[in-house]
């Protein structure tokens, strides 16, 4: 058995498991409160862990991190929700708090690795998956195993700066298709037609409050036929399939996994037109060699992937 934890910005989760896409034997979760910092995350973690270890006789843990990792090195680099964690040897106190072995991977290519091995990408040699929320990011997998571990980053597909407006750092696929790029892209659309109808009507859906205003709003309000809602939906998945695309043409995917809370609008809203848009920006060549699919494994997919880094470095052993 190995332990696999999830360490996000919001949430803890510790599952058990063996490491194939089986269902969990245990899972136990935990808030994380910002501002106790990794401290009091790294407690539960020790909490939690050793009732799990002792209950389960675990062999192995891999973790799954909410921000950029040193994955060869078994170390974090930074968080940016949490304070504590910059340059944080997490392996080597995983081994000394529980005597186990661990092997690290930022959260993102964790899921990446799990959807590719048990879920939506399963049965496939290539596989790049995607996560769009508050933020964007990407893992690759080739043949069931994570690619560039050895690399700062890979697969970073939030951080492209788009054909547009893209000389500034700042402007990227994240800050236009995120979930926070979709709010940013309405409020300034409400500035600039306050007197639409339509623009009252999404207003009026965060209390009067722009700054209040979020992607869940701009989506109720798009599937309700507000077509402001539908111009801000359509812009932002136009740069999402931009991007999509530029991965597609660099590494031929066979499968293309998206999750995160934006995916969840839903076929009509979402998947049909990213596949429009991947479809007329990608390499002619490539054109109907690839899919586009819902990720499948929900809330637990950085927990499974965490477990299949354990168990592919045991059979490594």
């Amino acid at each position: 058995m190995f332990l696999g934890i999830e360490i996000g910005g919001t949430k803890l989760q510790l599952g058990v498991g063996r490491g194939d896409g089986s269902p969990l034997v245990a899972l136990e979760r935990a808030q994380v409160v910002r501002e106790h910092g990794a401290a009091a995350i790294l407690a539960d973690i020790e909490r939690i862990g050793r009732s799990l270890i002792e209950r389960y006789a675990v062999q192995r843990i891999g973790i799954g991190f909410g921000g950029p990792v040193k994955a060869d090195q078994g170390r974090t680099t930074i968080s940016h929700h949490v304070d504590g964690w910059q340059d944080f040897p997490l392996v080597e106190w995983c081994r000394q708090t529980f005597g186990l072995p661990a092997v690290l991977a930022n959260d993102c290519d964790a899921a990446a690795l799990a959807e590719a091995c048990f879920g939506a990408g399963s049965g496939h040699r290539i596989v790049f998956f995607l996560t769009v929320g508050t933020g964007i990011g990407g893992g690759l997998v080739v043949d069931g195993r994570l690619f560039g571990t050895h690399r700062p980053a890979v697969a970073e597909i939030g951080h492209l700066r788009p054909w547009r407006g893209g000389a500034e750092a700042l402007v990227s696929v994240e800050s236009q298709a995120s979930g926070t790029g979709i709010e940013e892209r309405a409020r300034r659309k409400l500035r600039q037609a306050s007197d639409r109808s339509d623009a009252v009507d999404l207003l009026q859906r965060a209390g009067g409050r722009s700054e209040q205003l979020t992607a869940r709003d701009v989506a109720e309000a798009a599937a309700e036929g507000n077509e402001l809602a539908r111009e801000v939906l359509a812009e932002s998945i136009e740069v999402l399939g931009w991007a999509i695309a530029q991965a597609i043409t660099l590494v031929a995917p066979e499968v293309v996994v998206v999750g995160g809370g934006v995916s969840l609008m839903g076929e009509q809203l979402f998947f049909d037109p990213l596949r429009k848009a991947v479809r007329r920006y990608v390499f002619h060549g490539l054109v109907d060699t690839y899919e586009i699919r819902p990720a499948q494994l929900g809330e637990q997919v950085v927990v499974h992937g965490a477990l299949a880094l354990a168990g592919k470095a045991a059979n490594a052993d």
